[in-house]
């Protein structure tokens, strides 16, 4: 079985960097055009956007692969996580959202994501580690 979930995006993260990048792309083009500040800012813009579309999440036989591009990549054995709690931390982690999940693993590890479908990424894990504990937040 080989399970494929993409990065939840979210708007709380694409703002922010849009109208920074936004704001920066413009100043470039309109108040002192230099072709140095385009070559430069819109390979930054693409790599950006490129992180956002392929951050994903594969789980496959007893494995759960974690990618964002060539600056994360990670395998962990499904059989050595022991907890999944929903979280909102902000730290920097392979997760375009901060709709995030907090995976603990082996004996001090953790991880945190974003899988877009949440509830049947675990469901997927539990299927393959029954003896997961899974702590979803208040509503």
């Amino acid at each position: 079985m080989k399970k494929i979930y993409k990065s939840k995006i979210g708007l709380e993260l694409v703002i922010p960097i849009a109208l920074i990048l936004g704001t920066v792309l413009v100043l470039t083009i309109i108040i002192e055009p230099r072709w140095i500040g385009l070559a430069i800012l819109l390979p930054v813009i693409l790599f950006v956007v490129h992180v956002f579309l392929t951050t994903n999440y594969t789980i496959e036989s007893d494995k759960l692969i974690i990618k964002c591009v060539f600056l994360f990549n990670r395998t962990i054995d499904i059989k050595t996580i022991k907890k999944i709690t929903e979280t909102n931390n902000p730290l920097s982690s392979p997760a375009t959202s901060l709709d995030r999940i907090e995976i603990n693993y082996g004996k001090f590890d953790s991880i945190i994501i974003s899988p877009k479908h949440k509830t049947e990424f675990i469901d997927n894990i539990l299927r393959l580690n029954s003896n997961v504990e899974v702590k979803f937040k208040k509503k």
